[in-house]
């Protein structure tokens, strides 16, 4: 067992020595057996949770998850380090390089006159640090592990910056519309239908972009208001609604509905 009296406060490198004392024979079984695949989804729910903490300004909700992040990049730090590959310190140094080298608006001579004059100098310093030749690799070094919706905007985005793009949003929800059609016709024929669907998803973002409108935020908008109404379409009848025909179900949807209204 070790000293388990609380500091009054404690600060970056106390954090590493808990990890690293978490890690250690004698220290915290569970901790000791995991790797860097094992903890994956960690990851992304801790930064989902922080997402979520934003979209509720619940700044008091943001610091613990911040901290929960933090708490898997030292995780994954300490385990890179046992095994002789980099430290928490390496990482650190990597992230400070990286944000003078893609700031040459600040520390270079570049000059930025607005937001996305930055925006632009940044994408540049990026594309020449990975090597990326075309736009087709910066598309593919696009993570496939990113929410889909978000992966397609920023795809089409790189798209745009290479003129590769309608100028109003007509042709895009002319787009849209051929792609229903197109998941009909497969959906008749039993063939192709998650291609169809999507192209649809796909061109869906592109109105979305040309509105303003970021698709990950509708999406999750509208799963919201799915269950709002849900719940109320449960109230509203004494019967469960597995109970009901669709007839039935499809009135109570449209009441609900009006009710919003």
């Amino acid at each position: 067992m070790v000293n388990s009296q609380c500091n009054a406060r404690y600060y970056m490198d106390d954090l590493l020595k808990i990890m690293k004392t978490l890690r250690a024979p004698g220290g915290c079984p569970w901790d000791r057996e995991q790797t860097h695949q094992s903890i994956r989804q960690n990851m992304l729910e801790e930064a989902y949770e922080a997402a979520d903490a934003i979209d509720h300004n619940d700044m008091d909700n943001l610091k613990e998850e911040l901290g929960d992040v933090l708490l898997q990049v030292v995780f994954h730090a300490c385990m890179a380090e046992e095994n002789g590959q980099f430290t928490f310190e390496d990482v650190v140094d990597g992230v400070c390089r990286k944000l003078v080298y893609r700031h040459p608006h600040v520390f270079g001579t570049v000059e930025a006159e607005n937001a996305q004059g930055a925006l632009s100098a940044w994408d540049a310093q990026k594309r020449l640090e990975k090597g990326q030749r075309t736009t087709a690799d910066a598309m593919d070094a696009v993570a496939q592990a990113m929410p889909a919706l978000i992966r397609a905007e920023k795809i089409q985005g790189k798209a745009q910056k290479a003129g590769f793009d309608w100028e109003e949003v007509a042709p895009a929800l002319d787009k849209l519309a051929e792609e229903v059609d197109e998941l009909r016709q497969s959906i008749r024929e039993h063939s192709n239908v998650e291609e169809e669907l999507g192209d649809l998803l796909f061109a869906a973002v592109k109105v979305g972009r040309f509105a303003g409108v970021e698709s990950e935020t509708a999406l999750q908008k509208a799963s919201g208001k799915f269950i709002r109404r849900f719940r109320r379409m449960e109230e509203l009848t004494a019967r469960p609604l597995e109970e009901l025909d669709i007839p039935e179900l499809e009135r109570l949807w449209r009441k609900v509905k009006s009710e919003e209204r």
